[in-house]
């Protein structure tokens, strides 16, 4: 099935949530309004519907292959990453100085949801090496910004995240790959690092590790990780590509899912030491690597969405091509597309309004990152920073358990041919699977939207939201539509119950953590659902007004419909799972270990 980008639902977002007017008069952005990100998202679409998706397919029956160190990827990948770089696309968000177009994460994002959901085994190969450009930018010595980065921001090298050994998964503290130093400021690495996205490939001519390792007489655990610049291949001081370094890929994995990405082992000094380059000072390599992974889990919520509303246009098409029983209501007298089926259609909203709501946070998102960053007042940067910090684990984890759930809406409205892999909707099931787990499982963004986001500043943060929140509900009550008080009355019952699980986190988080972290994810859960919600009722306000002008009716009307059912059938679980929270925690620990 072929991939159509929702750009209309995108730029809505762009134009009416994110206020990308208001991001394009920030330094920097100057030409970034409007009409630049309509061109880009329309041209994205193009790139991505007509080089990527067509090979998507291709790519799960006949995945990347290892044999003797090398990796060859699917056929057709490396001429649509040609094409990528060519197109610029590699640089759209990173800094002009070397060689990026410098545009907002607002639009950047929306082009990153499109090629994922055309392509997300493709994908993950410039999503890992916009991780690694972030992290240079932060911490990276001068003359590894003018090595690297150009390179990496055209996309001719691609990046790589370099954290997980075979004894330590999300254990950092049990990493064990050293480092030496050596006279000349270099270091040799040793060690073994797993489950490398795109560790080994033949798209571009060389790859650049950043790998955490262990300087010799470093402290133990956390405090003693250092971070460093492992290339594949040297690179000499005009630039041009040396020898090889002593880095190798000795086996990719057999996976579930997303399986034409390569995922590979690899090992570092077999043959006397790879050389690495300190990135920054030693010891602070954990908080650099952060970096990365912040920007990388906000990425993989993207991946949520795109996966999600690639199982969506999906399911849509099937149900509105199989014919399948009466319709109950007697409308009419033969068989019919399964579509006309209420239950059928209660799945088909259910997914649709799941990637509306998430992909109406995840922009918001972008844009408060973009604030943060570019705009001239220093205490509206530090609000929008505590904004977008707040939300990134919402949209790593409430988006990634969302696409969970789409994709397996869409097998269940295929039916029996669903579990059919001819049919491709059990692919967008298992490449949806890994999202929940990589670059930090569901628990863990819930630990930090526990620990870090809520409880370190007392729920001020999550406080000052909810008030943004109740002055969109005075809004929709002074609207006044049907629609828009229905809505706000959910949007209250929500809010009210995620003030008390906040007061709940922040004063049982020291006296009694085990009941705290016990509604961790529920708690995440329960807090990506409110905004998400929130955000869906920012948008029917919009559409309403537009509505009322008389502008595109059906795509207006369509806002308005989908933001209520969200409300009355997704935001409405809210105060339920704040019950589980407060009030059920004992249970989760209580029975004995030998019991299960």
């Amino acid at each position: 099935m072929s991939y159509n980008a929702p750009v209309k639902d995108m730029l809505f977002n762009i134009q009416h949530l994110a206020n990308i007017d208001q991001i394009a008069q920030m330094p920097g952005f100057e030409d970034a309004g409007f009409e630049t990100a309509q061109a880009v998202l329309e041209e994205s679409a193009k790139f991505t519907a007509g080089m990527v998706a067509p090979l998507n397919w291709e790519g799960d029956k006949n995945p990347s292959s290892w044999k003797d160190g090398v990796v060859t990827t699917t056929a057709g990948f490396k001429e649509a990453y040609q094409q990528y770089c060519e197109g610029g696309w590699q640089g759209l968000q990173h800094p002009a100085d070397f060689g990026g177009q410098g545009l907002p994460k607002t639009i950047g994002a929306a082009c990153g949801e499109m090629l994922n959901s055309a392509n997300m085994s493709f994908a993950l190969c410039p999503m890992l090496t916009d991780g690694a450009i972030e992290a240079l930018l932060t911490a990276g010595s001068d003359e590894l910004k003018a090595i690297y980065l150009e390179k990496l921001i055209s996309g001719e090298w691609t990046g790589t995240m370099n954290l997980t050994e075979p004894q330590a998964g999300s254990d950092l503290a049990a990493v064990r790959t050293r480092a030496e130093p050596l006279p000349d400021g270099t270091y040799k690495v040793f060690g073994t690092k797993i489950f490398i996205t795109y560790g080994e490939h033949d798209m571009a001519e060389n790859i650049i590790h950043l790998v955490l390792a262990r300087v010799q007489g470093a402290p133990e655990g956390v405090k003693g990780i250092s971070l460093f610049v492992v290339p594949k291949f040297m690179v000499n001081k005009d630039g041009s590509l040396g020898a090889r370094n002593d880095v190798h890929c000795v086996s990719i994995e057999h996976k579930m899912g997303i399986k034409a990405s390569p995922t590979a082992v690899l090992q570092y000094g077999d043959h006397g030491g790879a050389i690495g380059f300190l990135v920054g000072e030693e010891n602070r390599g954990l908080e650099y690597m952060f970096i990365m992974m912040n920007a990388a889990r906000y990425a993989v919520g993207v991946q949520g969405i795109s996966i999600a509303e690639r199982a969506y246009q999906k399911a849509v098409t099937f149900s509105r091509d199989r014919v399948q029983s009466r319709p109950v209501d007697g409308s009419m007298k033969t068989s019919a597309p399964i579509i006309h089926h209420p239950d059928v259609r209660r799945m088909l909203m259910t997914m649709r309004a799941y990637i509306e709501g998430c992909r109406a946070m995840a922009s918001v998102a972008a844009a408060a990152y973009d604030a943060s960053h570019h705009h001239p007042d220093a205490a509206t940067r530090k609000e929008n920073l505590a904004f977008y910090e707040f939300l990134v684990p919402l949209v790593k984890g409430f988006s990634t358990e969302m696409s969970l759930e789409v994709t397996s809406l869409g097998v269940q409205v295929h039916g029996g041919m669903g579990f059919i892999e001819e049919t491709g909707a059990a692919q967008h099931y298992r490449d949806s699977k890994i999202l929940t787990i990589y670059e930090g499982t569901t628990a863990i963004q819930a630990n930090d939207l526990v620990g870090r986001k809520t409880g370190r500043d007392g729920g001020q943060t999550a406080k000052a939201i909810a008030a943004h929140i109740a002055h969109t509900e005075a809004e929709l009550l002074k609207q006044g539509s049907a629609h828009a008080k229905a809505v706000a009355a959910r949007l209250k019952s929500a809010r009210e119950a995620f003030l008390a699980v906040v007061d709940f986190v922040v004063g049982g988080s020291k006296t009694n953590p085990n009941a705290v972290f016990a509604g961790s994810v529920p708690y995440l859960m329960l807090t990506g659902n409110l905004i998400s919600g929130w955000q869906l009722a920012r948008a029917l306000l919009v559409a309403e007004e537009l509505l009322a002008k008389g502008e595109d009716t059906a795509f207006m009307q369509a806002k308005i419909t989908t933001a209520r059912f969200y409300a009355d059938h997704i935001l409405s679980k809210v105060p339920g799972m704040r019950d589980s929270i407060v009030e059920g925690a004992d249970s989760v620990t209580e029975l004995a270990l030998d019991a299960f």
